[in-house]
C-alpha cells in the first residue's frame, strides 16, 4: 500500500506540472470547484495559509499596520476614475449587471484589487497633515477572470492581503515602499525557507497606476520565476485623480502620497515548487500545520497508544498530532512523507522498553534514536535544522542556476536549454524588451537592488549602451 501512494505521484522530473498536479491534489490542499478556474481550499491548504496569514500579520503589525475590510464591489464610475488603472485591469474584470430581478442602474466590478475604494475613503477621511499617515491592509479574496488557471499560482478568485497607505510626503511613501518589500522578502527567508531576489519592476511589468513597482522573484525547482510578493509606490497619481488632498501646518493645500503591496495564495505554491519533491510536499516547519507526527508501532499491544500520549503531551508546544488510525505503519510512513510533515517520531514496544524513540526528518529521511526524556529539546533544535538546511538547499539551487550572458544569441541559447535566470544588460527601451519576450518567452524579472554588476556596456539585445542588469526568465 505505502509504494502504491508514492507511485501515485509523478516523478518531478518527468513531468513537473503534473508532478504539481498530483501533488496539491493527493495531499488534499485544493479541489476542484464546479465554478470553472476556481478552487476549493481544503483544510489542508488553508492551515497553511491561516500560519502564513498569522506570522505576516504579525509583521505587518509590528511596522503600525492596521486591518480593515473594504466592499467587495466597486461602482463602475469609481473604477474609471484612474485611466492607467482601470486599463490594465480591464481585461480581467468581472461585472455584476444585476441584483435581485432587477437590472442595476450603474454595473459593479468584482474588486480585481482595491486602489479605487481605498481613495474614495481617503477622500472623506484625509482632510489635514493630522490624519496622515494611514497604514491600512485588509485580507480578503479578489476576482480576476485568468483564462489559464492552475491550483494556488493562478485562479480566478484567490485570497491574499492588500496593503494601502498614504503619506503627507513623497520620501514618507517611497521608505514605505521599500520597508514592506523587505518585510515580505524576510518573511520568506525567516519563515518560508524561501530565497528571494529583491528588485525593480521595468516599467512594462509594474503594476498599473504605479510610478514603480519592487518586486521579490523566488526560482522554482524547474528554474522558472515566481513573483512571491510585490510593492507598489503610487506617487501622487491615484490622489489626484480621486481629487485627495489635506491642509498642512500652514494651511496650504497638498496632494499626498501612497503605497499598495500584496502576497497572495499563490505563495503556497511556492513553498510546494521550491522545497518538493517526487514523494510530496516538504513543508518548512514554521508554516507546517503539523509540525511532528507521532506514528505508533504496533499500537493495538499494551502501553502504545498510551506512551504516544504521553509524547504528545511532552511535544505540546509544537503542532503535532498522533496517527492512529487503522493503517500499516509502511502507509503511515508514506502518508507523512506526502503531506510533508517536517518530523516523525515512530514509538513501539520494543523503543519503549529502552526509554528512546526514532526521529525522523522529512526533507533529509534521516534518522535519529533518541531518549524519550530527550525529545522536546531535540525537537525543537531539529525543526530549526530543517529550516535552515532547507533554505541552504534552495539558496544553492537558485544560485547554481544564474547565468551571464553578453551576446544575444548566447542569451536565446542559455534561455532555451538551461532553467533559471539569465543576468544580461538592458538599453531601458521596452523595444528590446518585448522582442526578448517574443524570442524567448522570458520576461524582465527585475533589476536588481543587490547586484549592480555591469556585466557589459552593451544591451544584449540591441548593442546599444545598457542602462540596467537585469534578471532575465520564465516565469509562473
Amino acid at each position: 500500500m505505502a509504494e502504491k501512494l508514492v507511485e501515485n505521484i509523478t516523478a518531478m522530473d518527468e513531468d513537473f506540472a503534473q508532478w504539481y498536479t498530483d501533488i496539491v491534489k493527493k495531499a488534499e490542499l485544493i479541489d476542484y470547484s464546479s465554478v470553472k478556474g476556481c478552487m476549493i481550499i481544503k483544510p489542508a491548504g488553508y492551515a497553511i495559509w491561516e500560519n502564513i496569514q498569522q506570522e505576516l500579520d504579525r509583521r505587518f503589525k509590528a511596522t503600525g499596520v492596521e486591518n480593515v475590510y473594504m466592499p467587495l464591489f466597486i461602482p463602475e464610475s469609481l473604477l474609471q476614475q484612474e485611466k492607467d488603472h482601470v486599463e490594465g485591469f480591464a481585461p480581467e474584470v468581472a461585472w455584476v449587471t444585476q441584483g435581485g430581478l432587477e437590472p442595476l442602474t450603474e454595473r459593479l466590478c468584482v474588486r480585481p484589487t482595491s486602489e479605487t475604494l481605498f481613495c474614495d475613503l481617503y477622500k472623506n477621511d484625509v482632510h489635514s497633515y493630522r490624519d496622515l499617515p494611514k497604514i491600512y491592509n485588509q485580507w480578503c479574496s479578489v476576482v480576476r477572470w485568468e483564462k489559464t488557471t492552475r491550483p494556488f499560482l493562478r485562479s480566478r478568485e484567490f485570497l491574499w492581503q492588500e496593503g494601502h497607505t498614504i503619506h503627507a510626503t513623497a520620501k514618507e511613501a517611497s521608505e514605505r515602499t521599500i520597508q514592506m518589500l523587505n518585510v515580505y522578502a524576510d518573511f520568506c527567508k525567516e519563515v518560508l525557507a524561501i530565497p528571494t531576489i529583491r528588485g525593480r519592476k521595468t516599467d512594462k511589468e509594474k503594476f498599473a497606476g504605479a510610478i514603480e513597482t519592487y518586486t521579490i522573484e523566488a526560482m522554482m525547482h524547474d528554474g522558472k520565476a515566481l513573483q512571491s510578493g510585490t510593492s507598489h509606490n503610487f506617487g501622487d497619481g491615484f490622489a489626484k485623480a480621486f481629487g485627495i488632498e489635506f491642509t498642512d501646518k500652514d494651511n496650504k493645500l497638498h496632494t499626498p502620497f501612497q503605497t499598495s503591496w500584496g502576497v497572495s495564495t499563490r505563495i503556497i505554491g511556492a513553498i510546494i515548487m521550491v522545497h518538493g519533491d517526487s514523494e510530496g510536499l516538504v513543508l518548512p516547519p514554521k508554516i507546517a500545520p503539523t509540525q511532528v507526527v507521532i506514528i505508533p508501532i504496533q499500537q493495538k499491544k499494551e502501553g502504545v497508544l498510551e506512551k504516544a500520549g504521553e509524547l504528545k503531551e511532552m511535544l505540546k508546544d509544537f503542532r503535532v498530532k498522533i496517527d492512529d488510525s487503522d493503517k500499516s505503519p509502511g502507509y503511515k510512513f508514506s502518508e507523512q512523507e506526502m503531506r510533508g510533515f517536517p518530523i516523525r517520531v515512530e514509538i513501539g514496544p520494543k523503543d519503549i522498553a529502552e526509554g528512546k524513540c526514532v526521529v525522523v526528518r522529512r526533507d533529509t529521511r534521516e534518522k535519529h534514536t533518541v531518549d524519550i526524556g530527550e525529545l522536546p529539546g531535540f525537537v525543537e533544535k531539529l525543526l530549526e535544522t530543517i529550516h535552515n538546511d532547507m533554505y541552504e538547499r534552495a539558496k544553492a539551487h537558485l544560485e547554481a542556476c544564474i547565468y551571464d550572458a553578453t551576446d544575444y544569441e548566447e542569451f536565446k541559447k542559455i534561455i532555451d536549454e538551461k532553467p533559471g535566470f539569465v543576468r544580461a544588460m538592458w538599453c531601458g527601451d521596452v523595444e528590446c524588451e518585448d522582442q526578448i519576450k517574443a524570442d524567448t518567452t522570458a520576461t524582465s524579472r527585475c533589476m536588481p537592488f543587490d547586484d549592480t554588476s555591469r556585466i557589459s556596456d552593451v544591451c544584449v539585445c540591441c548593442k546599444k549602451p545598457a542602462k540596467h542588469l537585469v534578471y532575465w526568465g520564465k516565469a509562473y
